[in-house]
């Protein structure tokens, strides 16, 4: 890849606030980011990981370009970590208002939420993984509406006042789990192709 490629970063999404909060993270590190909206295959797994694998393999196959695809999922302690990678499917189907209703009568409202970023090339055809999390709480009501799938019902212990739907995305962005993830995967992206942070600024 040229130099102005690889500052390119081509997340596969169809969701435009993950890509929101992927380009302002990215962007950190000197990155642009452009979004494919590629029908990549999304496996049913219980494995955030093993997801976002399935999928970066398959868009490259059907883009030949390096990407980066992201697998997300709330894990709720007293729910034996329900929803979790399949918090996609449970979010279209039960939503905000179902979780909440199996949470009505629970004191401990302790969760995690994990992200997975994996990256993968035509020359890299074995994806790396980054993962990043966030411990909070789950809220006892919907609060917010910025953000998107479970973020209005999120507290994390980072700030316990705000749910991530109530914080704009750069706020969010200090604290969330994707964004702990990208700047894992941009750390060593820079080191792989540009060998150090300043080079990458300065390209």
């Amino acid at each position: 890849m040229t130099n102005v490629l690889r500052k390119i970063i081509f997340l596969v999404t169809g969701n435009i606030h993950k890509f929101n909060e992927t380009r302002l993270v990215l962007r950190e590190f000197g990155f642009s980011t452009a979004m494919l909206n590629i029908d990549a295959v999304e496996i049913q797994a219980d494995n955030l990981e093993n997801i976002a694998k399935a999928s970066a393999v398959d868009a490259v196959k059907k883009c030949n370009l390096p990407i980066i695809t992201e697998d997300a999922g709330l894990f709720i302690d007293a729910l034996n970590g329900f929803p979790g990678p399949y918090s996609s499917y449970v979010f279209r189907t039960i939503g905000t208002e179902g979780i909440l209703k199996l949470m009505r009568d629970v004191k401990k409202r302790d969760a995690t939420f994990r992200a997975v970023v994996a990256f993968c090339s035509p020359n890299h055809r074995l994806p790396r993984c980054y993962h990043g999390k966030v411990r909070g709480k789950i809220a006892k009501q919907i609060s917010g509406t910025r953000g998107f799938g479970f973020d209005p019902i999120f507290l994390p212990n980072t700030s316990k006042s705000q749910t991530f739907a109530e914080m704009p995305t750069s706020q969010k962005n200090r604290h969330s789990h994707r964004a702990n993830a990208l700047r894992k995967f941009a750390e060593w992206y820079v080191t792989e192709f540009f060998g150090d942070q300043k080079t990458v600024r300065e390209v």
